[in-house]
């Protein structure tokens, strides 16, 4: 028969009967309603079976009535777990108490951390955050929010324009950044603005310096847009120049694009670190994800700037799958174009303006598809060119 409800709870005994009359040893258990299950035939007319801890108690007359002997193979269940620990109580209790006081510790502000002041003294840092409820040894869940702690950092600190403030396990960062005031800037060599790419001139504004051309000009790479010589003396040019900028690109897209991407399943787990060696404490059970990315955080106890070789280890397992899009020719042609635009725009300043483009060849093989695409684009096309002395004279 199968084993009773709740037999792992009362308490289970595997026995191995032995002489005697074991069939009527047998039929008496039965009249006797004990419950009996597993039974298995052994060598030498044995038999085993596992019955409750409650029922072993009145195996003694039954013995006797049938000649049977009897042995305890194997003990099991709830109460026999109750008593291994019982006996080892004190190592039980001394590890709770060890993990209550590491995680006490854990809850503790250990070190704080100035950065990134460099008029403004430590001191004076330390000694505003300790009005405002943070230094060390001060339990972390009593501090204020870190949004209020920083506005309220800034607001005491003169000569601050922000000040952040972070936590990292046991330890506090102050960042503070330092207001400036605007250097005076030195006396410039004289210079020309030049062209930095063949162009057609759209605007030109020069705040100094003489225009050397006007709008709808057609210009070369290098040539002088501003001129440093102005009324026979040298000066720094200044000013804006603006033109229509041709740029070809070689664009290559596949079809099929691979992507890895999280589904949301994840298993973590927790550790105890003492140095190299770490006791997992939570998290236990098998990890059935194919593929996964494991992302892995210590959080060490610490002392000012010392780190103690003692802290939490977290593991997060998140499950991860690759997709792969497939992509029509139309929408390759598009994604391709968008790379270009967005390469055009930081090489050449987001305030450039892309005005027309046009694909001067396509074709799509092996998978992929190869196009040539010219743009037209209006960018600021001045940069400065000092002026050698001779030029001057």
């Amino acid at each position: 028969m199968k084993s009773p409800m709740f037999s792992k709870l009362q308490g289970t005994v595997t026995v191995v009967i032995r002489g005697g009359n074991i069939e009527r040893f047998i039929n008496e258990l039965s009249r006797g309603g004990i419950q009996i299950w597993d039974l298995v035939p052994l060598p030498d007319g044995k038999m085993e079976m596992n019955l409750q801890v409650a029922d072993f108690f009145s195996l003694r007359p039954l013995l006797k009535r049938t000649g049977c002997r009897l042995k305890v193979k194997r003990r099991s269940g709830l109460p026999f777990i109750l008593i291994r620990l019982w006996r080892r109580k004190w190592f039980a209790v001394g590890f709770a108490l060890f993990v209550a006081v590491i995680f006490s510790l854990s809850q503790l502000v250990w070190d704080i951390e100035v950065k990134g002041n460099v008029k403004i003294p430590d001191e004076d840092v330390l000694k505003a955050a300790r009005e405002e409820g943070l230094y060390p040894f001060q339990w972390i869940f009593s501090l204020p929010g870190q949004d209020k702690l920083s506005a309220e950092l800034n607001r005491k600190l003169p000569g601050t324009s922000w000040v952040g403030v972070s936590r990292t396990g046991t330890k506090i960062s102050i960042q503070v950044v330092e207001a400036t005031e605007p250097k005076e800037q030195g006396l410039a060599s004289p210079r020309h603005l030049v062209s930095k790419a063949d162009a057609i001139i759209t605007y030109i504004y020069a705040e100094k310096g003489q225009p050397e051309v006007k709008k709808n000009d057609r210009v070369k790479k290098g040539q002088v847009l501003v001129s440093g010589i102005q009324g026979g003396k040298m000066v720094v040019s200044k000013g804006e120049v603006k033109g229509n900028v041709w740029h070809e690109y070689k664009i290559e897209v596949p079809l099929v694009r691979k992507q890895k991407v999280y589904t949301g399943e994840k298993k973590e787990r927790g550790y105890l670190f003492f140095g190299k060696t770490a006791i997992q404490l939570t998290g236990y059970g098998k990890v059935d994800f194919d593929r996964s990315q494991v992302l892995t955080e210590f959080d060490p106890l610490s002392w000012r700037s010392f780190k103690l070789p003692i802290g939490w280890m977290s593991e997060k397992m998140l499950e991860t799958t690759e997709l792969e899009i497939k992509l029509s020719r139309e929408q390759a042609l598009k994604d391709g174009i968008e790379r270009a635009k967005r390469d055009i725009l930081a090489k050449n300043g987001a305030t450039s303006i892309i005005l027309d483009q046009k694909i001067l060849h396509e074709k799509t093989d092996n998978g992929k598809v190869y196009m040539k695409v010219l743009f037209e684009v209006e960018q600021n096309i001045a940069e400065e060119l000092p002026i050698v002395h001779d030029q001057g004279e």
